[in-house]
């Protein structure tokens, strides 16, 4: 069974966790709408498809050659997301009346994990840091890395689509309901420009989870964000001559193995749990667990335009 985090908040009967869970559809551009799976124990085993068997046809009385497809186990492990959220006594009793000053550091809290839960859904490498898990930089390779060769939305624009459309096309099935294109808010904002200066006019509306965005054939262009040192989850690069590239991807999600897509992994989804008072200092407690993963369950359910000129 699966579940988007805007439908386990629905669902919830507790207050404190549906508040904390909305708070993380609100915050991010990835988890308002990628399914996630719930599995038992701290890992998810699956097969994926290696080749297919070989069919024929045949005369009548004649035997089907035997054939049979190769398949390679994959083993995906949950990786362990969250933190403490503490406020001193003092603060809760003497500027109560003014905000809910535990409520302000839980949503800061979950602001916090949001970002960092893109960060490594795009850049995780389990080989830098064991303790999360890899993101889709190096899931992807080869025909699924595509070269935009330095052409942008503004200064080429005609050859920037055309490399647009390359993108989306190699991953299978995408369109407006299942999957979403991430780059960084200055390049969204160039291919918004280029399109109106092609004469193409507004890009078209897209809405989840009461946010708006405008979207390519029917596909959200998001903004993937910045990490907590204000810099882009997808960052720019400057190479020869100062111009500044960068990275779209374009993600189909999915709910099963049987979509061939990308799907999240969790053991219980967010988890809240109110601690009380700390026995080891005066501090309320508030503590959020995410234990997460990720899985790319078909080789074109995600796709990476590297190159993209910002301009």
């Amino acid at each position: 069974m699966s579940l988007t985090l805007a439908e386990s908040a629905k669902l919830s009967q507790d207050d404190l966790r549906r508040g904390v869970i909305e708070a993380f559809v609100q915050e991010s551009p990835i988890l308002d709408r990628l399914p996630l799976i719930n599995v038992e124990g701290n890992a998810y085993r699956y097969n994926e498809e290696s080749s297919l068997p070989g069919v024929s046809f045949r005369a009548v009385n004649e035997a089907y050659p035997e054939s049979t497809g190769a398949v390679n186990q994959r083993i995906e492990t949950l990786a362990i997301l969250g933190g403490d959220a503490d406020v001193d006594k003092f603060i809760v009793q003497t500027r109560g009346n003014l905000n809910d000053q535990r409520a302000i550091q839980t949503v800061m809290k979950v602001k916090a994990a949001s970002i960092h839960f893109a960060d490594q859904f795009f850049n995780g490498d389990t080989a830098v840091n064991p303790k999360g898990f890899d993101g889709l930089r190096k899931r992807l390779l080869g025909s699924q890395v595509l070269d935009a060769k330095g052409v942008g939305p503004v200064a080429n624009g005609y050859d920037f689509f055309d490399a647009l459309d390359a993108l989306t096309a190699q991953v299978r099935g995408i369109n407006g309901s299942n999957g979403a294109i991430y780059m960084n808010a200055e390049i969204r904002a160039k291919i918004v420009s280029g399109f109106r200066r092609l004469g193409g006019g507004e890009l078209l509306p897209s809405e989840i989870a009461g946010k708006r965005t405008v979207a390519w054939n029917g596909i959200p262009l998001l903004d993937a964000g910045q990490k907590l040192d204000g810099t882009d989850v997808l960052p720019l690069a400057t190479g020869t001559g100062g111009k500044q590239t960068g990275d779209i991807y374009a993600v189909r999600f999915g709910s099963s193995e049987a979509d061939a897509a990308v799907s999240g992994l969790t053991n219980g989804g967010i988890q809240v749990t109110d601690l009380g008072e700390s026995h080891d200092k005066p501090v309320y407690r508030t503590r959020i667990d995410f234990y997460c993963g990720l899985a790319l369950f078909g080789g074109k359910a995600a796709a990476r335009l590297t190159g993209v000129l910002n301009g």
